[in-house]
């Protein structure tokens, strides 16, 4: 892998990596919305050309903030689940989430308003420890 990081800022280093309006969507679907598969990717709202979501899996792979897998029992299909790194991106995550729900709401109201967005509401720390614990649960269900 030969990174090209433009400056030695860590911000502008990170969007180097993640600026890219599909990287944090990626990892959202795969934290939040359990998405695992290519084809889970390519069904999803958010509809990303494959040849796209092939490129930023494959980034993501390389920075490790995501790993590729097979589960035990389908040696066909590729899983891909964050990484500690990948996991490390929670706080930034419901950060962002937090900002839309106060910022964008006029804008868009047909954003989610439920009680997980309450959780994020009233207690970001709370939120994010939630999101972490689920998603370990349901990577441990997966029994890889």
């Amino acid at each position: 892998m030969d990174t090209k990081f433009r400056c030695n800022c860590p911000i502008t280093s990170t969007l180097d990596i993640l600026g890219d309006k599909w990287m944090l969507v990626i990892i959202k679907q795969i934290l939040i919305e359990n998405k695992h598969t290519f084809k889970d990717f390519t069904e999803s709202d958010e509809a990303i050309a494959t040849n796209i979501l092939s490129t930023k899996l494959k980034v993501l792979e390389e920075f490790a903030i995501i790993k590729k897998t097979k589960l035990p029992h389908n040696k066909k299909t590729n899983l891909y689940l964050l990484t500690d790194k990948g996991l490390a991106l929670i706080p930034l995550i419901v950060e962002l989430a937090a900002w839309g729900d106060d910022n964008l709401r006029e804008l868009n109201p047909t954003l989610i308003d439920n009680e997980a967005m309450e959780i994020l509401r009233t207690d970001k720390n709370t939120f994010a420890n939630m999101l972490e614990e689920r998603y370990r649960k349901k990577v441990a269900s997966l029994n890889i």
